[in-house]
């Protein structure tokens, strides 16, 4: 079994323990007290913070904030490689997926403290954030900077050629046993390489011109962009203790019943198959490229989706299901202190900065993402629309309070390393949905070994 990145992460945290002050050395004697460094991997995110660091500045002309961006992979290596080396980032932007195993090994630092002493107002944040990032501990490891959700990104051109209203497409039923109107919406939007549609007679599913659902990826142990919604509308939870699971559930019925018909939807020739969909051309370039009628996917997307300039885009509700509501994982991001910095009075002033609607009316106004203060997503409403975009589908789920957390796990990169190549033999047909049934027992033998 290959290691995934998250495995090799946990791999190098292993050999850490919590940082000695005296040991700590992070540019100390290159920098004053007051020069934070901060790390971000998104560079869409860069010229806003960057204006975020300026106000800062001169609201606080005692410290200044240098900036550094790295893409995705090798930003959490390097991190780690800093931790290790005491040369890691003041501050750094946190993943509720990663988070955990840092607090476990006493690499971020907590901030009640701080929090309490300035009397910070967590109640600005829309419902739920602020908690998130309170660890299994009961400490606090971060304040919100951001939100995000998920709905289905379709391509406008198709669905009017097919005759799909919008009406139709924001009013999309689902269920594990025939797909509902949202199936029969995809087959209306399939079509093979002679023009017929995958609801019509003739319909050749083995040479497919168009499909109606593209997807990235299996979804491994949290199927974000993927499977998700599916399984949470199907009335299935991740585990107990949510989110900080306990024990497990993908052996459910409710979960593999719903990753049969995701499944399913290959063989049907609604959806590619796994290799293909995994053949190296990501799924926006390939929704770009017309190859797919809609593709699920995150609000941190939306400025990839507008580039797109070949294709007109709109936004979609997720489908109702068997519950009788939509569903849509809520996750965000949190600014974090390392534990090992030396400079904790500065960055704690950068992280308090950064929560606040100061900051965040700064991002708001980008139109990149949602703002974690709720009292700056109008003007974040205001940028989307500006860039073509209602992005009523995305917050809908969450002003209803339909929403669920990503799973938090100190063993999180053990979980996806059996929940990965396991989602991956199911979606390419070398194992069964009820495959998962023993590698739902894996994970909780994981747990209660860690526990």
């Amino acid at each position: 079994m290959t290691l995934s990145r998250r495995t090799l992460l946990k791999a190098g945290l292993a050999a850490l323990a919590v940082p000695s002050l005296a040991a700590c050395n992070n540019g100390a004697t290159a920098r004053g007290q007051g020069e934070v460094i901060y790390w971000l991997w998104d560079s869409a995110q860069l010229p806003m913070y960057t204006e975020c660091a300026k106000v800062f500045h001169e609201q606080n002309p005692q410290y200044s904030v240098t900036i550094e961006q790295y893409g995705w992979n090798d930003y959490w290596s390097k991190l780690v490689t800093g931790f290790i080396s005491d040369t890691a980032p003041d501050v750094f932007t946190g993943h509720s997926s990663k988070y955990p195993l840092f607090a476990a090994k006493g690499q971020v630092l907590p901030i009640d403290e701080y929090v309490a002493k300035d009397n910070v107002d967590l109640g600005i944040y829309q419902k739920g954030l602020a908690d998130r990032w309170i660890g299994a501990d009961g400490k606090r490891y971060g304040l919100p900077k951001d939100f995000d959700s998920e709905v289905y990104f379709y391509n406008s051109a198709f669905t009017e050629a097919a005759g799909i209203s919008t009406e139709q497409l924001n009013s999309m039923t689902w269920n594990p046993r025939d797909g509902g109107t949202f199936e029969q919406i995809l087959r209306r939007l399939t079509v093979d390489s002679k023009g017929r549609r995958g609801d019509q007679p003739g319909f050749d599913k083995d040479h497919v011109k168009v499909y109606g659902l593209g997807y990235s990826d299996a979804g491994g142990g949290d199927g974000q962009t993927s499977w998700s919604w599916y399984a949470a509308i199907n009335g299935w939870k991740y585990s107990e203790g949510e989110p900080w699971g306990t024990k497990f559930f993908y052996g459910d019925p409710k979960f593999t019943d719903t990753i049969g018909w995701w499944r399913g939807l290959i063989t049907k020739g609604l959806m590619p198959k796994y290799a293909e969909a995994k053949s190296g051309v990501d799924v926006t370039t390939s929704f770009g490229a017309g190859k797919y009628g809609m593709t699920p996917n995150g609000s941190w997307m939306l400025g990839t989706y507008g580039q797109l300039k070949q294709v007109k885009t709109k936004l979609a509700r997720l489908p109702i299901g068997p519950i009788g509501k939509r569903m849509s994982m809520m996750n965000g991001l949190a600014d974090t202190i390392w534990a090992g910095t030396k400079r904790r009075d500065a960055s704690w002033a950068w992280v308090k900065f950064l929560g606040s609607q100061t900051a965040q009316d700064i991002v708001a106004k980008a139109g990149v993402v949602f703002p974690a203060v709720a009292a700056s997503l109008p003007a974040a409403k205001a940028a989307f629309a500006k860039s073509g975009w209602d992005v009523t589908p995305f917050l809908e789920p969450v002003e209803a309070g339909d929403v669920f957390p990503y799973p938090a796990n100190p063993n999180a990169a053990d979980v996806t390393a059996v929940m990965t190549p396991a989602m991956e033999s199911v979606m390419s047909f070398e194992a069964d949905p009820s495959s998962l049934i023993k590698a739902n027992k894996d994970v909780n033998q994981i747990l209660s070994v860690n526990s």
